[in-house]
């Protein structure tokens, strides 16, 4: 087995894991990719589709160590990181998450339609757990 198919293998369990927390958030969590990064060693490139019904929210929550990179692929994402203000992000706008964020609010800015987002995670290739909600 090649280290990249390891990588993927480690992301995609990590990412089963989370997956049953987020579901009883009103969300559903898609792993798009994850691939090791060749010039950045020991670096892996991993991405998820969150998809929010209409109203829907994620608990708060962190991403370790990782930089992450939030586009909304259709609707409207209200997010706010600790220290920050509130803010709705509409279809092809983004924002970053420094190493270490609070991740307070994240969640469907409309009562009635559906929202999708694609989250990017840069972190360690060993980091098993990319997402760490609080609880509830």
């Amino acid at each position: 087995m090649s280290i990249r198919h390891v990588v993927l293998a480690i992301a995609l369990t990590a990412l089963a894991i989370a997956m049953p927390v987020a579901a009883a958030a009103h969300e559903t969590v898609t792993p798009a990719f994850a691939h090791a990064i060749p010039n950045v060693p020991g670096k892996t490139i991993t991405a998820l589709v969150v998809t929010y019904k209409p109203g829907g929210t994620s608990l708060a929550h962190r991403h370790g160590a990782a930089f992450v990179v939030a586009y909304v692929l259709s609707g409207a994402i209200r997010s706010q990181l600790e220290g920050g203000e509130s803010k709705v992000y509409h279809a092809g706008e983004s924002w970053t998450e420094a190493p270490g964020a609070h991740h307070l609010v994240s969640d469907n800015a409309s009562q009635t339609e559906p929202a999708t987002l694609l989250a990017i995670f840069i972190a360690d290739s060993n980091d098993k757990k990319l997402v760490t909600y609080d609880k509830p």
